[in-house]
């Protein structure tokens, strides 16, 4: 009897770009952490030593209390370091500062997300074209609210002003807006003054902004001196009453992938409505985790690993985005933050102008990529025409430089293999 016979009780869930690109990679032979393959699909930083980081964790020593269950909101006191983090770094002299209260652990980013949109009541939440793939089903699954897409134009390198968001959100009767700051996959940042009118926006308009902030340490746009950080919390007035809810974690800005521990930041009655929500959708996360991250969460080590991120990655960043460019592949923008390249592929000889082409014919060569269609968040396949973004691809500068120099050999290969001689 074949294994693949449908239950009838059970729908098709759609996979997320990058899990789509890696079960085809595994289709050819791929395993993670084969040194012959280059993964510029998985959405993950390189893990190991960078200079003038803190030393990596290398074991996890756990008490026999936290065999037990965590809090549903996390530990409390991991809770308060969090709090206290964002007071440091965003919030010094502020009158209105957060707490424990404001703070709730959950189990990944998606398990964040997922209780923030569990929580949304009948309203309509807007969210940017593109922006994250996996916002696509969590936009569809939960039914109470509904999702409305604004398109975001390349030729405008992305932008949209704290006047366009007045416009969205009384044309279209927002009531809550999604979208990550900066952006996975365009590297869009809005940040300063601009993003202080954007919570002025908010605040005005009782839009409660839902802001995806994991690549908030990545930024390439900072001033020389300033730590290279952003965060809609710097620009919060008071912190329960302001419509801003913020999502982070270890995953990116810590480096620690496999942690699963991630947090929401917002007013103490979105983080009680959310704790409820994760009571049932995925009871809490790791408790052993929890408490090991809380010396991961101070103020000096936390510098020290964001400046080191910066000059690793920003040197990552020139030389990767240059040699695509050489390559023919072009950036609408060159990315203000995250550690991806949003390439345009128009300008490569056919078949490799389509993002889903390019992905298969660099899969030959061992090269992981994410066609653009993923991006156009579409939840519940509403909109059946073609794909605005199919001549695009995302590239991950978050692996090692040696990862990368051998992919863009690969890809450069694999260009003039296509390219007509003259």
């Amino acid at each position: 009897m074949s294994d693949s016979v449908p239950l009838h009780a059970f729908r098709t869930v759609p996979r997320t770009g990058v899990i789509f690109v890696t079960a085809e990679a595994t289709r050819r032979g791929y395993r993670p952490g084969d040194p012959d393959w280059c993964n510029l699909g998985q959405g993950q930083p390189e893990t190991g030593d960078l200079p003038g980081a803190p030393p990596r964790v290398s074991q996890v020593t756990v008490d026999m209390a936290d065999q037990e269950y965590a809090p549903v909101a996390g530990l409390w006191e991991v809770r308060e370091a969090i709090a206290s983090l964002y007071n440091r770094l965003y919030r010094k002299g502020l009158p209105s500062q957060y707490s424990a209260e404001n703070v709730c652990l959950s189990g990944g980013g998606r398990a964040a997300l997922t209780r923030a949109a569990a929580s949304l009541g009948s309203v309509n939440l807007g969210h940017f074209l593109p922006d994250y793939t996996a916002y696509e089903e969590l936009l569809d699954v939960f039914k109470a609210f509904t999702a409305i897409p604004i398109l975001l134009e390349g030729s405008r390198g992305y932008a949209f002003t704290h006047e366009d968001l007045r416009r969205e959100i009384q044309g279209r009767g927002l009531s809550a807006l999604l979208f990550s700051n900066p952006c996975n996959p365009t590297g869009k940042l809005v940040q300063g003054d601009e993003l202080a009118r954007w919570v002025g926006v908010a605040r005005e308009l009782e839009c409660s902004l839902l802001i995806d902030e994991f690549y908030s340490h990545y930024i390439w746009t900072g001033r020389p001196g300033v730590l290279p950080v952003e965060s809609a919390a710097r620009y919060v007035e008071d912190v329960n009453r302001d419509p801003v809810v913020l999502f982070d974690g270890l995953t990116k800005n810590w480096r620690y992938p496999g942690w699963r521990m991630t947090w929401t930041v917002g007013p103490k009655q979105v983080i009680d409505t959310v704790s409820s929500a994760g009571s049932f959708l995925d009871g809490g996360g790791s408790r052993p985790l929890q408490r090991a991250a809380i010396p991961l969460l101070q103020e000096e080590p936390v510098v020290a690993e964001t400046r080191a991120i910066h000059a690793t990655f920003r040197e990552k960043r020139d030389k990767f985005h240059s040699r695509l460019e050489r390559l023919g592949i072009r950036t609408d923008r060159a990315p203000d933050g995250t550690f991806y390249v949003w390439g345009n592929l128009s300008g490569l000889p056919a078949p490799l102008n389509d993002g889903m082409a390019f992905f298969r014919a660099a899969l030959e060569h061992k090269v992981i990529t994410v066609p653009g269609e993923f991006f156009d968040v579409n939840p519940g396949k509403r909109r059946a025409r073609a794909s605005r973004f199919r001549s695009y691809v995302r590239l991950s500068f978050g692996p090692s430089w040696e990862t990368l120099d051998k992919a863009l050999q690969r890809l450069e290969a694999l260009v003039l293999q296509h390219t007509p001689a003259t």
